[in-house]
């Protein structure tokens, strides 16, 4: 804030006054009901209590460890091993193709 001596305060003080008389003056002569401008107070703020935060904080804690458990617990399963086929299976499946094919070939002719 401003550092403002005692004779200024008081300056200040009847300006403001002045002002204030000059408005209400306007005000009836011209009829209107309007309460003068005056600086509205500043909004209180809420605070909150520490067991109020302290409950929040918990909540996050649990929440996270919650989401870190599903992630560790998806990694922590072993890869699902990649079926592979047998060579006779392959033959086997390719013999069956030539065949059909041969036969669709032959249907054309």
């Amino acid at each position: 804030m401003i550092n403002l001596t005692p004779n200024q305060l008081r300056k200040a003080a009847n300006l403001k006054e002045k002002i204030v008389a000059l408005e209400k003056e306007l005000n009836q002569m011209f009829g209107s009901t309007a309460k003068p401008v005056e600086n509205p107070a500043p909004k209180k703020r809420r605070k909150m209590s520490a067991a109020g935060k302290a409950r929040i904080v918990a909540a996050q804690i649990a929440r996270w460890a919650k989401i870190n458990a599903a992630k560790s617990g998806a990694e922590a399963k072993p890869a699902k091993k990649k079926f592979t086929m047998s060579a006779e299976a392959k033959a086997k499946i390719s013999a069956a193709a030539k065949a059909r094919w041969a036969k669709i070939r032959a249907a054309k002719k």
